[in-house]
């Protein structure tokens, strides 16, 4: 699992910045979406 794990990131080092930073922006967005109706 863990050498599986360790292809994959070894594979795709040119994306996993752009990845993160998507990643990032959803937990943002959906933090942002489930705290909204508290200021109604």
């Amino acid at each position: 699992m863990a050498k599986e794990i360790k292809s994959v990131i070894v594979r795709s080092s040119d994306t996993i910045i752009a990845d993160a930073l998507g990643m990032a922006a959803l937990v943002v967005m959906m933090f942002a979406a489930l705290s909204l109706p508290n200021f109604f």
